[in-house]
């Protein structure tokens, strides 16, 4: 189970096994080929330690696959690859390289079978299997031209507009803005944008029209780290309690803060109560689970503090308003699911909700339904591994919404019931506007049938992280469902103004200048059901209208300004008053 999120980059092209047969092809007319390999005695685990190494005697198995379609082929087609073995003790690991010699697909998770997905476009490949622990096995291997399901029809509903705004350059980290995160103090409507080592309010007047200001925690509040350091930054706003908490990953440590006043004052914290571990801390919050011991103060929600280690994820729960934390639990280890994960959502009933984009083959969800002591991986059996985390919305009735990036790169979001044991409606979002790579899932609901799913998209299909060979241009968007996610109506919120251009890197230290934007962006409801979404604008200035691209990454909210809103009560509230107001540029 080698570490996929580790190896985006390209895999030394050093010696390598070949496969029996050592090539073979698929076209629309002899649609599958299978091959096979070992048997395998050495173990290679070096991809548990960056990039997978095929030096001896640490082999691996390399077969030639080139595929032959006809030019659409794509539309309503996909190429399916996959390897199996007949021990289930026994590991391998699955990586899809491009002529590049880049890695444009991967499974490297503990499943049997590891499985991908790719656009069924004409193109050659080199399909690598590693002995993560062979046991002595053999494997056997499949890729098939697969008929993609069908999508229902997209939503009837009159599609929302959003207004963009963007901070302006007085602010010190205006364009240092990467993998943002948002939340509403629905007492005052104030939004609060963390990125980097600034916390930032946005207030809104009636006409639309934003205004930002730095509220950043410091030295003088007791939160040094606000001014000083930063690895990995989140933000949470309790909706209920209006408290905001801010926190920076320094090394082993996490450094938090809360704010009772949009960051007029901040309260320093007892941190997170739990090793930080090394990547994607989230915290969030919401009301106990029924029957357990609840709150230790008037603070009346718990707080979760959760973070991937090596080997695992933990989360520790807070029951005095996060000033201090209990024993982390592990949610799962490197058996169940890939190391990384995404961001904490808490249930109106208590149920704890942490998404995985890679658990067996699948992506999924880690439940918790006793605040945070057990945990439980429960699976989307339609879904198949992704590079970007997984992201899921809690409706007022605990429906559950995970939209997520599948292994071809589509943007797909499903529908669950029971707490993520079943799932329903499982469809690509961005079908019908050609939409065929996406980043960034981010996920929000209001009422129990109404949910927002926003995300970075682009029509060109492909390897997105070939740097030089990439050209798509990306926009952000956002599916929007009033029907309970049976069917969802999607618009581009930045029609004029391109996110990106060219490559977006997901591969962290193996990535250039196209890491810009890092890992993800984050989306939140006001108090009358709006939709903000918290992005980093990558493409500015001239890179806007014909230039070249830049590679900024300007803090910016995209705000809903017309449509119905996320709160059935409030749809007469947002009227049509879509300004764009860029204080940046």
């Amino acid at each position: 189970m080698g570490l996929v999120a580790l190896l985006a980059g390209a895999l030394p092209g050093v010696s390598a096994d070949a496969a029996t047969p050592p090539s073979g092809s698929v076209s629309d007319t002899a649609p599958s080929t299978t091959w096979s390999g070992g048997p395998f005695a050495v173990p290679n685990v070096s991809g548990t330690t960056g990039t997978v190494s095929c030096g001896d005697p640490q082999l691996c198995d390399d077969y030639a696959l080139k595929v032959t379609v006809p030019t659409g082929y794509d539309t309503g087609h996909s190429l399916r690859i996959g390897i199996k073995w007949p021990d289930t003790a026994a590991d391998f690991d699955l990586y899809v390289l491009g002529p590049n010699g880049h890695v444009v697909a991967a499974s490297a998770s503990s499943s049997d079978p590891e499985t991908v997905l790719l656009p069924a476009v004409t193109a050659s490949y080199t399909v690598r299997v590693v002995p993560y622990a062979p046991l002595g096995d053999s494997f056997t291997g499949t890729a098939s031209l697969v008929t993609d399901p069908a999508d229902p029809p997209p939503s009837t509903a009159t599609p929302p507009a959003y207004a963009d705004s963007s901070a302006p350059d007085s602010i010190a980290d205006a364009h240092d803005a990467g993998e943002p995160s948002i939340g509403v103090d629905r007492a005052t409507g104030a939004a609060m944008f963390q990125a980097y080592t600034s916390t930032l309010k946005v207030t809104y007047d009636s006409a639309g029209t934003a205004t930002w200001q730095d509220k950043s925690a410091n030295a003088a509040d007791g939160c040094p780290q606000g001014s000083l350091t930063s690895l990995d930054p989140i933000l949470f706003t309790d909706p209920a309690t209006h408290r905001t908490f801010e926190s920076q990953l320094a090394g082993k440590t996490a450094l938090t803060c809360y704010t009772d006043d949009d960051g007029e004052t901040w309260t320093p914290t007892g941190g997170s109560g739990i090793n930080s571990g090394v990547d994607h801390q989230t915290i969030g919050g919401g009301p106990f689970a029924p029957g357990g011991p609840g709150a230790l103060t008037s603070y009346p929600n718990a707080v979760y503090y959760c973070s991937q280690d090596i080997a695992d994820a933990s989360c520790a729960v807070s029951r005095d308003g996060g000033l201090t934390y209990g024993p982390a639990v592990p949610m799962y280890s490197l058996l169940d699911c890939g190391g990384l994960h995404g961001h904490v959502k808490v249930a109106p009933d208590g149920t704890v909700y942490v998404p995985n984009k890679g658990c067996g083959g699948n992506q999924a969800v880690a439940v918790s339904e006793d605040d945070g002591l057990t945990w439980t991986v429960r699976k989307n059996p339609s879904s198949t591994p992704g590079d970007s985390d997984p992201s899921v919305g809690v409706g007022a009735g605990g429906t559950v919404y995970m939209g997520y990036q599948n292994s071809d790169g589509t943007a797909r979001i499903a529908v669950s019931h029971d707490k993520g044991r079943t799932w329903l409606y499982d469809q690509n979002v961005g079908a019908a506007l050609g939409i065929k790579n996406i980043v960034f899932p981010a996920v929000t609901a209001g009422d129990d049938n109404r949910a927002a799913f926003a995300f970075l998209g682009t029509t060109t299909g492909g390897g997105y992280q070939d740097t030089a060979g990439f050209k798509g241009v990306w926009h952000l968007y956002v599916a929007t469902t009033y029907d309970g996610g049976q069917s969802w109506v999607t618009v581009d919120a930045t029609p004029t103004d391109p996110v990106q251009k060219g490559s977006i890197c997901t591969g962290g230290t193996t990535c250039g200048q196209d890491r810009n934007l890092l890992d993800f962006i984050d989306v939140t409801l006001d108090a009358q059901g709006r939709v903000l979404v918290a992005y980093a604008d990558g493409c500015t200035g001239a890179c806007a209208t014909e230039g070249a691209q830049n590679y900024d990454a300007l803090a910016s909210i995209a705000r809903q300004s017309s449509g119905n809103t996320l709160y059935g009560a409030y749809d007469a509230v947002v009227a049509g008053n879509h300004k764009k107001t860029k204080g940046g540029r």
